[in-house]
């Protein structure tokens, strides 16, 4: 964080926003970093549009991940199963809110509310449960006392982790620990959030990247992150945008976070899960040698991720076969081809991720331009 450039400037009051204490970049940082804020609960919105083809905007509950019913409801891992792994999927597309509560490092909650259903994560010291009122399904894990995992078995990850990144702190986190002497750091004014007096922290990365400005609002009294807002540099509205609608920094009552099994819902225990995965061991190391493993390419923003595609790419170009013209026909609508020192292939782009597949197999994926793939492709042979 020390080499990037951080603007010194104060920030002045906007006209209609708060009118607050001048700060520099350096000082709002230094406050985020200082900030013990433990316990609050309170409303956040999260719209997303990452310009992905294939994910709508209107996404229910039961539509991603396998979670929260489906075709094969009745599955322990599948649809009908409250397991939270997947759960962040659904946040990738449209707008959805979020009820959050935290009490310190031991109890957490987080749910999405719909129209029609209802999600929620509960951690509350060693035990992790998730609801889906949609299908009346259960999760439930023991963790050891003071240790936010859950389970023990191949398929073990953070809990609550799986949804508390989407909110406006995580995220913050994560930009300004990505910050280097490729990022621009600023203040640009203060605004009110979830009728909080807030600054605006403005963080601007350079480079060949497909990432405009990002807005972090920062509390102005505790150093808290209200909102998260990412703006793609191609323009247009926000790509990605977090924030308080409410908040509340007093203490959650401690009935939020119990949980009973609603009377008929199915239980799915982690421990069950982590069974079927040691049955399923011998196939899943199969199939982890048949990729070569994840190079990364470049540093900073323009950090490029290379993945080797066991097979190749079944394209017109390598065979004469019908299925391979017709793969081909189908990956030339979708994307544009392409060629180098890599050979040829396809470059897929979105509003923050581009991704280049070459006919070899190889795919490089970075929020970066065309030209730093096909670079990174020329480089990885």
């Amino acid at each position: 964080m020390a080499a990037a450039t951080i603007g010194l400037v104060p920030a002045l009051a906007n006209t209609g926003d708060p009118d607050l204490p001048k700060i520099t970049a350096e000082e709002l940082i230094a406050k985020i970093a200082a900030s013990d804020t433990q316990q609050l609960s309170g409303s956040v919105k999260i719209s997303t549009d990452l310009g992905i083809p294939g994910l709508s905007a209107g996404s229910s509950l039961g539509g991603f991940g396998g979670l929260g019913g489906g075709d094969h409801e009745g599955s322990d891992d599948g649809p009908g199963s409250a397991a939270p792994q997947a759960k962040l999927t659904e946040l990738a597309a449209g707008s959805h809110t979020l009820r959050v509560a935290f009490d310190g490092p031991e109890k957490q909650r987080v749910s999405i509310i719909e129209d029609a259903a209802e999600y929620s994560l509960i951690h509350n010291a060693d035990q992790v449960w998730a609801y889906d009122s949609g299908s009346n399904s259960v999760y439930h894990a023991t963790a050891p006392k003071h240790d936010r995992s859950y389970g023990k078995g191949k398929q073990a990850e953070k809990l609550p982790k799986d949804l508390t990144d989407a909110t406006p702190q995580e995220l913050a986190k994560k930009v300004l620990a990505a910050a280097d002497d490729t990022t621009s750091v600023s203040v640009d004014g203060t605004a009110k959030v979830a009728g909080r007096d807030a600054y605006q922290l403005k963080i601007t990365p350079q480079g060949d990247t497909t990432l405009g400005d990002i807005r972090i609002a920062v509390d102005a009294d505790n150093g808290v992150p209200l909102k998260f807002t990412l703006a793609p540099k191609s323009g247009g509205k926000a790509a990605i945008e977090v924030g308080f609608t409410k908040v509340d920094f007093g203490k959650p009552k401690a009935s939020t976070f119990d949980f009973t099994p609603p009377k008929g819902a199915k239980v799915t225990e982690q421990k069950d899960l982590d069974r079927k995965a040691d049955k399923a061991l011998p196939h899943a190391e199969l199939d982890a040698k048949d990729l070569s493993g994840l190079n990364v390419i470049g540093e900073g923003w323009g950090t490029v991720a290379k993945l080797k595609l066991p097979g190749g790419v079944p394209t017109g170009e390598q065979g004469d076969s019908d299925e391979g013209a017709v793969a081909q026909q189908f990956l030339d609508k979708l994307g544009d081809k392409v060629k180098g020192d890599f050979g040829s292939g396809t470059v897929f782009s979105t509003r923050l991720v581009n991704a280049l597949l070459t006919d070899d197999g190889a795919v490089y994926v970075g929020a970066v331009g065309k030209d730093t793939l096909i670079e990174a492709a020329n480089a990885g042979k």
